[in-house]
């Protein structure tokens, strides 16, 4: 029997093992695998294969039984997830329903997922930007936070690495806050875009307007064929999945390539319980999960462990790893772990119409949505009375509509000719929120889920900060819209829960001194090095650009290192 029981264990035994599938998860499996580590990606969701497992990718309106539109009873029912934009009666399959896995919010507090192979990869919004030394260095010279310890110059070799392989859209801007990269050729902005941009930039000189940048392939290039990718449809139907692997996803590209290898072993409806640490050892060696069908408890073992669960999770997991020698959860000597969680403030909106360039509209679709304002505010001095600063959105459309108010045969006319109004300009704000100690998630010490795991207690919130960040982009946008010559101008000062914007991090920092962050410049736990977080549990501070990009970058970078430090015999 013990040699039965040896054997069970050597069956579980693996090089690394990968926790999550999705954007960090699906990089981190793939160069490890790539490197020659057999590899266990554990994911606590349902498998999605790329194309098969997309029902609703080719599906008409017609041909949904509410027409893409959510019934009142499922709204009802998921009073959060329902909140997201994506949330459509063709996409509501990749969403966590609110019932399936509840948490405690001591603050309000919207937490969209998406639990399945590929996770929020098949649902994100594609927007990539780089960071640049102005958030990298931003805590050290504005006093928040603790300083990174890294510099863009760290990542940057790392940037242009993953570029290549997902493939990013955009252009060449030559901007210091906003790192050009490897990109495809950009999609270009519309002609009202372009006026807007022309009318700021000659105004404003310090402010930018940009084409978006985007994880979407608008030129394939043989890295993507390689992958089985190929252009852009610009059908902007991605949420659904895209059968073309247009656009980046795991799903369509660094799982099927780290299968490719023959390293990596695929187990879906894992739901990992928490990290085991030996120790004597002094090390993790491996990971518990509880199956989510059967409940059944089973232990997986390895040498090097990638926390890529995303950014609430890996810190709910490492809370829930707990010992003798970490009673307060996996590496947390610095009794930092759950702390300093942020976001982007996404809760100002601003709209108006233009009533010049009547003679044009648009065509088709753009995937990358319009124009990017790079962060103009604090860059090189204080010059607010708030901390750290904003990006933007901007779009313009122009819709065509029918006079509904008539009968019969005019009616009729009336609806088969709609006519072209003015264009509808809008923006959204990006803000940076700073990370707080008293912004943090905890177990909660009463209730589980339905595998035993404590439920999590999330307590985020904005702060006098936001208040005042958001104020300024109302004003500044408003002023800039005037100038542009738009009019019926709305300002839309939403309350929105945090959350929403999906771009929560930290909780599982980085820094240079172990006694106030968890994670080194390698993203490795200082108490517990071969143990790595690498999604965005692990940022120090938000920015203002979206996150995703950086996730892959750290991922790609860290397993680099990990390897290296595996074969010295370091690890």
């Amino acid at each position: 029997m013990a040699n039965l029981n040896i054997d069970s264990e050597k069956n579980r035994t693996y090089d690394a093992i990968v926790i999550g599938s999705g954007i960090s998860g699906g990089w981190s499996a793939k160069e490890l695998c790539e490197r020659g580590l057999k590899t266990l990606v554990l994911e606590r969701g349902r498998d999605v294969q790329h194309i098969k497992d997309y029902p609703t990718t080719n599906m008409n309106p017609w041909e949904f039984e509410h027409r893409n539109e959510v019934t009142y009873q499922l709204k009802q029912d998921n009073p959060i997830a329902s909140k997201c934009y994506a949330f459509q009666e063709a996409t509501e399959q990749f969403f966590v329903k609110d019932q399936e896995h509840p948490y405690v919010q001591e603050k309000p507090f919207d937490w969209i997922r998406g639990y399945q192979v590929g996770g929020k990869s098949l649902l994100w919004a594609r927007q990539t930007q780089r960071w640049s030394d102005f958030d990298f260095e931003g805590p050290a010279r504005d006093g928040f936070a603790v300083d990174w310890p890294i510099r863009y110059a760290d990542l940057k070799p790392w940037y242009d690495y993953v570029e290549r392989f997902a493939g990013i859209s955009g252009d060449k801007d030559g901007l210091p806050e906003l790192p050009d990269g490897e990109f495809l050729p950009g999609y270009p902005l519309n002609v009202v875009e372009k006026y807007f941009k022309q009318t700021v930039e000659s105004k404003y000189p310090e402010r930018k307007l940009i084409t978006a940048r985007c994880a979407h392939i608008s030129q394939p290039q043989p890295i993507h064929i390689q992958q089985g990718r190929t252009q852009c449809q610009n059908r902007t139907l991605c949420e659904r999945g895209c059968p073309f692997g247009g656009y980046f996803s795991s799903n369509a590209s660094t799982l099927p390539w780290a299968a490719k290898t023959g390293n990596m072993t695929l187990r879906p409806d894992a739901v990992v319980h928490s990290i085991l640490y030996d120790e004597d050892k002094g090390k993790a060696i491996g990971v518990r999960v509880i199956d989510r069908n059967t409940k059944e408890e089973i232990d997986f073992y390895a040498k090097l462990i990638f926390v890529n669960a995303a950014a609430i999770n890996t810190n709910l997991i490492l809370l829930n790893s707990r010992s003798n020698r970490f009673p307060n959860g996996l590496g947390n000597d610095s009794d930092t772990l759950g702390k300093y969680v942020a976001f982007h403030n996404y809760s100002a909106r601003i709209y108006a119409e233009y009533e010049g360039l009547l003679d044009f509209k648009t065509e088709g679709r753009n995937p990358a949505g319009g124009g990017y304002i790079p962060r103009f505010r604090n860059l090189y001095k204080q010059e607010t009375d708030y901390l750290r600063g904003y990006a933007a959105g901007f779009g313009a459309y122009r819709s065509a509509s029918s006079d509904r108010s008539g009968l019969g045969v005019d009616l009729k006319e009336s609806l088969l000719n709609p006519q072209l109004g003015n264009w509808g300009v809008g923006s959204h704000m990006m803000g940076e929120t700073i990370p707080k100690v008293d912004s943090y998630v905890a177990l909660d010490s009463n209730q589980k889920d339905a595998w035993g795991v404590p439920l999590l207690k999330i307590s985020i919130d904005y702060d006098d900060n936001d208040e005042k960040m958001k104020k300024d982009y109302l004003d500044t946008m408003e002023e800039m819209f005037t100038e542009a010559g738009f009019t019926n101008i709305r300002r839309d000062d939403r309350w929105q829960a945090p959350g929403l914007d999906i771009h929560e991090m930290g909780g599982v920092r980085m820094g240079n001194d172990a006694k106030t962050s968890m994670l080194n410049k390698w993203n490795q736990m200082h108490a517990v090095s071969n143990v790595f977080v690498t999604d965005g549990a692990c940022m120090t501070s938000t920015s203002t650009q979206n996150p995703s990009l950086t996730y892959m970058a750290f991922s790609a970078r860290s397993v680099d290192y990990a390897v290296q430090e595996l074969k010295k015999g370091n690890i």
